[in-house]
């Protein structure tokens, strides 16, 4: 798994994106097949869109479509006392492996996560199949949609270990019944709900504004392994 890459791929579209079309196409060259096939499909896609239709099209998908937000923990506890309790530990997590968690965004967002194991592998690759469930549910839903960034799932959950019975029951649970609603416990990040922060989010997108950057999302540095 080259998680660099897949961070990249899942970050709001750019001119540097575009640009590093045949830097990205490098790195999947070397690739396992699955997963090489999985990411070609993703950088066709972008190689052949307008940027402008990218951009609305990521904000279609992952900021207005529940079942697609890249916020994992949010799949599982929705915005209750208990995601602010994730939350906490994640960070702490990343703090442990010698990576403390700055930048504008929560430390359960998958392009950051896979920022994270970009730069810790063997921690970074447990702790993304730790959240099996939700990525299970993330992929279905963008292969739902037809979304161009159903690729970048697809590739990383052909990169993590099979996912057990109970993962794959989770999943369904999860697609069945949604998120639970209670709006409090993201008090320590000074977070608003999901939905606001959605909001807020795609309106600086589409201003063409970009959100302050620490370790995460440092996005377009080499994606080579």
């Amino acid at each position: 798994m080259n998680a660099k890459l897949l961070s990249v791929l899942l970050g709001y579209p750019d001119e540097a994106l575009l640009d590093g079309i045949p830097e990205l196409r490098a790195a999947a060259d070397e690739l396992p097949r699955g997963e090489r096939r999985a990411v070609e499909g993703v950088l066709d896609a972008i190689d052949g869109t307008p940027l402008a239709e990218q951009r609305r099209g990521y904000v279609e998908t992952f900021d207005f479509d529940r079942r697609c937000g890249l916020h994992l923990t949010y799949h599982t506890h929705g915005d209750r006392r208990q995601r602010g309790l994730e939350l906490v530990r994640l960070k702490r997590r990343y703090a442990e492996a010698g990576l403390p968690f700055e930048g504008s965004e929560l430390p359960d967002y998958l392009p950051a996560m896979l920022e994270f194991a970009s730069l810790r592998p063997e921690e970074g690759s447990e702790l993304l199949a730790s959240f099996r469930a939700p990525l299970e549910l993330v992929r279905a839903a963008l292969s739902d949609r037809g979304s161009l960034y159903a690729g970048v799932l697809a590739a990383l959950c052909e990169a993590l270990p099979q996912p057990t019975a109970r993962q794959l029951a989770e999943a369904r649970r999860l697609a069945e019944e949604g998120p639970p609603a209670e709006l409090v416990g993201l008090e320590p990040f000074g977070a608003p709900s999901s939905r606001r922060s959605a909001r807020e989010t795609s309106n600086r997108r589409l201003a063409n504004e970009r959100p302050t950057e620490g370790w995460p999302m440092s996005v377009q540095p080499k994606v080579g392994q």
